[in-house]
């Protein structure tokens, strides 16, 4: 079954129900994502075509998190082989150590660092995408996009969570052309339900559709995306058209690190650095090996405050870690 709710909620408690699958799931941050990538397994396509799909909708229904202006990483197994493809985005070749220091020489302040142009990467989601698809995808590269174009072309609900960083963002009104597409004529944010529609997307996606990643990373998109960072108003940045011509995704060797829980020793595997995301998750369950939380009972299936306690704090030294390493 497809949840229909909206699960994107870091800053909420959210009570979702526990499923059970024998032979495959998709889980999104979106059901629009979500029920594209279970359209590519249900039409005999790979977890790879899922994924595709998955993604090429979420850059249109979520795009606060990702999109194919972003980057992204993939980790992958077969039963037999693991691999860890790397699509995170590179800096432009111009940036140097002081592209986030003001004229005194100390850090900006984040809001001055990321918003405009000037904390803009190079784009590696879809170049990695077509190149873990290369290698295992079962459907056409074409037909993953046909979910998102179409409803890019006749539209979408907000949803909630999009409706309500709406109405608390502020820079975006300040972009003429994101103003003109989140906003109404009176500056008024989309409200949930509202069916948006972005035309211009869907015709961006159908030329990825039938030339590949090329038609995103040369070209007069590439052209595009370069003069919208290069000549932003307040805040411009260092892409170039060579920095996208330049990019490639790169092949990781995956992290690794064995996990005992109940007597029974489990192999976990993610994507090792540039992410932090298993050494993250290795750090808070190593750190739990030394508590008692696996002898905690569980209350009616779920851990009880004692575990919970347990798990946050291994969670907030995993992160200091985390955020003093840089990583």
């Amino acid at each position: 079954p497809i949840e229909t709710m909206q699960p994107e909620g870091a800053t909420t408690i959210a009570h979702n129900a526990l499923r059970h699958f024998q032979k495959q799931a998709v889980a999104a941050a979106n059901p629009l994502a979500t029920e594209a990538g279970y359209a590519m397994l249900a039409a005999g396509g790979s977890a790879v075509d899922a994924a595709v799909a998955v993604q090429m909708v979420l850059g249109l229904v979520e795009p606060q998190s990702s999109g194919i202006g972003g980057g992204a990483f993939l980790v992958h197994f077969d039963g037999n082989n693991l691999q860890a493809y790397d699509g995170r985005e590179t800096a432009p070749a111009l940036a140097g150590p002081d592209l986030f220091l003001d004229a005194t020489g100390k850090p900006m302040p984040m809001k001055q660092a990321v918003v405009g142009g000037r904390a803009v990467g190079v784009p590696g989601a879809l170049p990695m995408l077509a190149m873990a698809h290369a290698a295992h995808g079962k459907l056409p590269w074409a037909f993953l996009f046909a979910p998102a174009i179409r409803l890019a072309r006749d539209g979408f609900a907000v949803s909630p969570r999009m409706a309500a960083l709406l109405a608390s963002e502020t820079a975006l009104q300040k972009d003429p052309a994101a103003a003109a597409y989140f906003y109404d004529a009176q500056g008024r944010p989309w409200p949930a339900g509202h069916v948006l529609r972005n035309p211009e997307l869907a015709a961006v996606l159908q030329r990825i559709a039938t030339e590949g990643p090329d038609a995103l990373m040369t070209g007069d998109v590439a052209q595009a995306m370069v003069q919208a960072v290069r000549q932003h108003p307040t805040n411009p940045g260092l892409l170039q058209a060579s920095d996208l011509v330049r990019y490639r995704p790169v092949m990781r060797q995956p992290l690794c690190t064995p996990y005992a829980v109940a007597r029974k020793t489990y192999r976990l595997c993610g994507m090792g650095p540039p992410s932090s995301g298993l050494l993250t998750i290795a750090s808070i369950l190593k750190t739990l090996d030394f508590t008692a939380a696996d002898r905690l009972p569980l209350a009616q299936g779920q851990p009880g405050p004692d575990w919970l306690h347990l798990y946050a704090e291994a969670s907030r030294l995993a992160f200091a870690d985390r955020a003093a390493q840089h990583i």
